[in-house]
């Protein structure tokens, strides 16, 4: 790195050394990856290191502070799976006021790099930076590079940096809490796992509903968090086959929709729909295995087709491989392909929902009846039972005895 006044950034070359982003990020946002990809990139670093501060200036209003905690988890969740970046907690650690100074001794003693850390700084913040604590000690331990985070023309400055010239995003984390809080349009602005614990945590006065009316009780869906959502959708995508996976998926979307429309929880049905095929391309052998190990009877049907297990497979791959306790999520998977006479109302809804999602070939009537207000859940139930054990008898397949009891237990409830 040359250390003039300015340079273009494609003279710079700090392979092998490591760049130091310090801020908040309260929260973190598309803007600090952005920023920190493109200085990494640009200047052939190893790794840049986001060091965010101890204590967030933002504070909600009658809610409780963003924690420490809170904010290293989204940074965490930004940078899932990216060894280029790191997170370094040491501002945290150390509390109170926290001089950048003692941050890159800090850092130079522990990461050991070949050369001169490179220290990034906005724009916004540069031509104060002679007014930082210790600052011509700063020029000796690292190399600064200015960023751009306004959009006027390049700042000059009197100490040696090197000027990135990026682009500049339109994003700042006030933005964000202030998008966040005014319920607008907040959610593009962030990585998909930071707006998970945002709504899993209701940070920054998030309203998402997170409750739930049944009756006169108020209750939440256990487990069916944003952040496990996630994770089963990841597991579901490299589990199965595309076209499998995307079934999966407009089965957890029309279920999404119908349990808003009945009043269960959205999350509870898309968790359900996402997973219940979680098992499908499992072989039979495993199949067999895994429902035995769980204490599960298998039924003479099931032994000759052991397919039929996949449902009840993957509510054991469930509960003791991912940790989901939920009873309305695990039943509804498991019971989803042949149906049960007990099955709750989410059971309903998904088995219903696989059978008519939007890619299925079926009589468009049907997929009408699972978005008209007046249909009641039993009639939709027992219409996509009729058809199902239509095709089932015109391809001269056995029938599940659970299929049977089901189709006459809904048929005496709508007598």
């Amino acid at each position: 790195m040359k250390r003039t006044n300015s340079v273009s950034t494609n003279e710079a070359d700090k392979k092998g050394s490591i760049g130091i982003l310090g801020g908040s990020f309260n929260p973190v946002h598309l803007g600090h990856i952005f920023l920190a990809e493109k200085v990494l990139v640009t200047l052939k670093l190893e790794r840049v290191i986001f060091v965010p501060a101890y204590q967030s200036p933002f504070k909600l209003g009658e809610g409780k502070e963003c924690s420490s905690n809170d904010r290293l988890e989204m940074l965490s969740a930004a940078i899932a799976g990216d060894s280029r970046f790191a997170i370094d907690d040491c501002e945290i650690k150390r509390g109170g006021v926290s001089y950048t100074v003692d941050t890159i001794e800090d850092i130079i003693e522990r990461y050991m790099p070949e050369g001169k850390p490179v220290l990034i700084i906005g724009d916004d913040l540069a031509t104060d930076f002679y007014k930082w604590h210790e600052y011509n000690r700063i020029l000796q331990l690292a190399d600064i590079v200015i960023a751009r985070r306004i959009n006027p023309p390049m700042i000059e400055c009197n100490y040696p940096h090197t000027y990135l010239d990026n682009e500049v995003m339109n994003i700042s984390s006030s933005v964000v809490r202030e998008k966040i809080n005014t319920e607008s349009d907040w959610r593009s602005l962030v990585p998909l796992g930071v707006k998970a614990i945002i709504e899993d945590k209701c940070l920054y006065n998030y309203s998402g509903q997170k409750v739930i009316q049944r009756g006169s009780l108020e209750t939440k869906s256990e487990g069916c968090t944003q952040a496990v959502i996630q994770r089963l959708e990841t597991a579901a995508r490299e589990t199965l086959g595309m076209e499998r996976f995307l079934h999966s998926r407009n089965t957890a979307l029309l279920a999404s929709d119908m349990c808003r429309r009945f009043g269960l929880d959205p999350a509870a049905g898309y968790l359900a729909g996402i997973t219940h095929d979680l098992a499908k391309q499992t072989e039979n052998k495993q199949l067999i295995k895994i429902v035995k190990n769980a204490g599960i009877v298998i039924s003479a049907l099931e032994k000759e087709k052991p397919n039929l297990l996949h449902g009840k497979a993957a509510a054991v791959i469930l509960k003791e491989r991912y940790g989901i306790t939920n009873k309305d999520v695990l039943e509804a998977v498991a019971c989803h392909t042949s149906g049960n006479q007990s099955m709750g109302p989410l059971a309903k809804i998904i088995y219903i929902a696989d059978k008519t999602e939007s890619s299925r070939n079926i009589d468009p009537l049907l997929r009408e009846m699972c978005l008209k207000e007046k249909e009641d859940l039993d009639s939709i139930l027992y219409s996509v039972l009729e058809k199902t054990i239509g095709k089932l008898q015109a391809k001269k397949l056995d029938l599940s005895e659970d299929t049977l009891l089901l189709l006459n237990k809904i048929k005496e409830r709508s007598n």
